[in-house]
């Protein structure tokens, strides 16, 4: 296990970047607790496979540091930083057996046969694989082909971290909640540093104690699942994490505060009266109608079972709210009311009043 520490690191896979744009990666600083559990979090492109793959050793970085345990490990091939990594489609011996799979990373680093067994039946038991150990691979769902993949990452006692670049993607969705519940007891039982790479915001949050949040290259929030939903620091954060996401309305600022259609908008920051672009960034689960408040026009209502997502259009843009079942919903015409305390102002997409932001 190890601490891995991410310093001035930055990538580009054209020789000699100019733009902010030529950078798959930009600039960004991290520190990742040993033993924690880490998700990369964002959509596809945004940059979360190329930071996996400088941290594994697949790529070197154009600039900066990486650091296990304060050891300077930038120039080291994969084999000498110790990784064990899970790629997104099973990587499995068809023709070996699920006991062989499981030893071969011991064997190939000649591990004496006693250890080897005691191993591989630790790790075979975490993996519910035990009933299948003699089994070739070959007859194996593509699960039962991933739940190898894992186990080979576990199996050795050695290694600094265990990178999963999208592992559950070739998984049937009614056995991807299994696999996610598996992973999250695997980390509990087997304290490494695990880092796990997905666009799925269910797949990070129910694994990680801290997300990784990127878009563009860029590292935009590192978090807690509960900071990344009550306080986001970018609008795109807000957009990215929920369902529905964050709605994030155009708004005026005067004196630090919020303004749509010259109605105030009480917030939980102010903004500074030079600042960019404004908008105002709320939950769904933070809006309700009410006898006053922004003016707005119910446009469409969608049942989601417990409650309703309803849609309605205001000066400020479209809002989006949940009304619990059997809760009024105006037909036409209505007013809505923000919890002051979840309604934030933001500018230029970033949370106003942060260090750094206006």
């Amino acid at each position: 296990m190890a601490r891995i520490t991410l310093k001035n690191l930055k990538h580009a896979y054209m020789p000699n970047p100019v733009n902010d744009e030529d950078w798959a990666l930009k600039e960004l600083n991290l520190d990742w607790d040993d033993g924690g559990a880490y998700a990369l979090l964002g959509p596809s492109g945004c940059g979360k496979t190329t930071l996996l793959n400088l941290i594994s050793g697949l790529l070197t970085p154009s600039h900066g540091s990486i650091l296990f345990d304060d050891h300077d490990v930038t120039g080291l091939p994969p084999e000498q930083r110790k990784i064990a990594q899970v790629f997104q489609f099973p990587v499995v011996y068809d023709t070996m057996t699920v006991y062989d799979n499981l030893a071969f990373p011991l064997r190939n680093r000649g591990v004496d046969e006693t250890t080897v067994n005691k191993r591989v039946l630790e790790v075979a038991e975490m993996n519910d694989l035990t009933a299948t150990l003699g089994n070739r691979a070959s007859g194996l769902t593509a699960d039962g082909k991933q739940k190898i993949s894992l186990g080979r990452g576990l199996v050795r006692t050695d290694v600094n971290a265990i990178l999963f670049d999208e592992p559950l993607t070739v998984i049937d969705p009614h056995l991807k909640f299994q696999l996610r519940s598996k992973l999250k007891e695997l980390h509990t039982r087997v304290p490494n540093t695990m880092i796990y790479v997905t666009h799925d915001q269910t797949e990070a949050i129910t694994f990680a104690d801290k997300v990784v949040v990127m878009n563009v290259g860029e590292v935009v929030q590192v978090g807690t699942p509960k900071e990344l939903f009550e306080e986001p620091h970018h609008t795109f954060v807000g957009h990215f994490i929920g369902s529905p996401g964050m709605n994030v309305l155009g708004c005026e600022v005067k004196n630090g505060q919020a303004y749509i259609a010259g109605k105030r908008i009480q917030t939980a920051n102010k903004a500074s009266a030079k600042a960019g672009k404004s908008e105002i960034g709320v939950r769904p689960e933070f809006v309700k109608f009410a006898g006053r408040g922004l003016e707005a026009r119910v446009v469409k209502v969608s049942d989601a079972g417990r409650f309703s997502v309803v849609e309605a259009d205001s000066a400020g843009g479209r809002v989006r709210l949940l009304v619990e079942e059997g809760g009024a919903i105006p037909s036409d015409s209505a007013h809505l009311e923000f919890d002051p305390t979840a309604t934030r102002i933001y500018t230029d997409g970033w949370l106003a009043g942060r260090e750094g932001q206006p």
